[in-house]
């Protein structure tokens, strides 16, 4: 089969697509003939071996994963022994990130407990944007942020792939929210269903009179103190980027606010894959691909990917 392979850390120069040996699906698992994934930063980060602690999942000198690629989408071709949810022809979308990575080539191997059935009113590569950006905001919201009907909710960062997916998923739920975007992404964010816009070139939302029950923060550029200005008692702070105020402060606050600081580490299930699938059935996720890709223009994905100012995911069209 045909795989965009990498063996030293480094950029997208040290990608090449190859032809390499099929998977073979072992106890539990399932061979998956790939037609379309998706970039994320995860790939860029396992791509550079940088910030230098991913190593210790990636290896230490060398990558461990030489096919990236987490987010896949195909068809079900061969199953492993007690394998019960799945059957050959099957369509379905996962997550690859707990078995090995390997998307970005024609066959890819998953755990079962790893992927779901394709949404049925969405194509390949739109599925294909689905899975880690949507399984975070997904997690991020209702299992940490504990959303509720009619919350204000702030969403920092809400574009590209998770933030986007946050706008959506939020408004599912209920919740009043307010996007916090740049200037180019604003029309987008109203597209996607946001009740309020913060352009953060015009304002910084930490310095407003707003005051909000959840902030979602994809990026990470702001201060726990300044979080905290605008996080009402009760509230609560989840970010997906590693924050180390929260985890030092958290306890702190926690006792004499009563306010959450969370740091998100989601974990894709089946269950949370179906549950994005079916809120994409009753049309409440679109994805929004900013661009599609063949498999020999991955590298070329991965750099735009680390160029940054995505506005969308990125597809791989296998």
């Amino acid at each position: 089969m045909k795989a965009i392979i990498y063996e030293q850390y480094g950029g997208p120069e040290k990608m090449e697509l190859q032809e390499v040996s099929r998977p073979e699906p072992g106890r539990g698992e399932v061979l998956i003939k790939v037609l379309a994934a998706s970039v994320n930063k995860a790939d860029w980060h396992i791509l550079r071996g940088e910030p230098f602690p991913i190593r210790m999942m990636a290896g230490m000198f060398k990558p461990k994963y030489q096919i990236l690629g987490a987010d896949v989408v195909g068809m079900v071709e061969r199953v492993g022994e007690e394998v019960t949810q799945f059957k050959p022809g099957d369509e379905v979308f996962g997550e690859l990130s707990a078995t090995g990575f390997g998307a970005f080539a024609e066959y890819a191997i998953s755990d079962e407990k790893h992927i779901a059935k394709k949404p049925s009113n969405l194509s390949y590569e739109e599925t294909a944007a689905l899975p880690m950006a949507a399984v975070t905001a997904l997690q991020g919201l209702r299992d940490k942020g504990e959303i509720k009907v009619g919350q204000q909710i702030l969403i920092n960062g809400a574009s590209g792939g998770v933030g986007g997916f946050a706008i959506q998923i939020a408004k599912a739920y209920g919740a009043e929210v307010t996007a916090v975007v740049s200037t180019k992404k604003v029309n987008q964010a109203w597209a996607l269903g946001a009740d309020q816009i913060i352009d953060y070139s015009k304002a910084d939302f930490t310095e407003g009179s707003s005051q909000y029950d959840l902030i979602f923060d994809v990026v990470g550029n702001h201060s726990i103190s300044e979080i905290d200005r605008v996080l009402k008692k009760g509230g609560r702070y989840v970010s997906t980027v590693f924050s180390m105020g929260a985890m030092f402060l958290g306890p702190w606050k926690a006792m004499t606010a009563k306010k959450q600081l969370i740091n998100l580490m989601a974990s894709t299930t089946s269950a949370d894959l179906q549950t994005i699938s079916k809120l994409a059935e009753e049309g409440f996720v679109k994805p929004v691909i900013q661009k599609t890709y063949t498999l020999d223009d991955v590298p070329e994905a991965l750099q735009t990917m680390g160029d940054g100012s995505i506005a969308g995911k990125l597809v791989i069209s296998v």
